[in-house]
């Protein structure tokens, strides 16, 4: 049996608009989904993190519960739906606003201990040139100290000894320029 051919030109005619239109069940199942993984993210965030997000005491209790029987699987996977349930009754924007500035903050603060480690590694590789460069760069540092880390830290590479005025060369370096 074929298929009746659809018009196209009566489909293209007809919009349906966002308000009139109901969410099927997959959309609905997608919702409860993201919901369930948000409330989880809340879940493992750090204490200090937790009181940084703006949340009403209900979903607050719900999450401080989940971490309280994180262990016990069934437990912890009906409190996930019970804090997606919550979650469905609220305004998620300042949450997800709230998560999203604690990720961009770790992600700074990632990016600059990387960038120092890349400094001091330059620094390590280029000798006395790549310390002028970056003494133009930071002129707080001490070009002095900068250099008997070097002479140190190449001293300690060729003895095969561990690199402890590298690590000291990263931790001024951290301290001068991230303050």
């Amino acid at each position: 049996m074929v298929a009746p051919k659809k018009n196209k030109d009566v489909e293209d005619d007809y919009v349906v608009s966002e308000e009139n239109e109901q969410l099927s069940k997959t959309q609905i199942k997608a919702q409860m989904v993201a919901m369930q993984k948000l409330g989880e993210s809340l879940v493992h965030l750090g204490q200090s993190s937790l009181a940084k997000i703006p949340m009403e005491p209900e979903l607050l209790d719900a999450v401080m519960l989940a971490r309280k029987i994180l262990r016990k699987k069934e437990g912890y996977r009906r409190q996930l739906q019970l804090i997606g349930k919550i979650m469905r009754s609220i305004d998620i924007a300042p949450i997800e606003q709230a998560l999203s500035n604690i990720k961009s903050a770790h992600k700074k603060i990632n990016d600059a201990f990387h960038g120092t480690e890349m400094l001091r590694d330059a620094i390590l590789k280029g000798g006395d040139s790549k310390i002028e460069l970056t003494i133009t760069d930071y002129p707080l540092l001490d070009r002095q100290k900068m250099r008997q880390y070097v002479r140190q830290a190449n001293k300690q590479r060729a003895e095969n000894k561990p690199p402890k005025a590298s690590r000291e060369l990263f931790q001024y370096l951290k301290q001068i320029i991230n303050g």
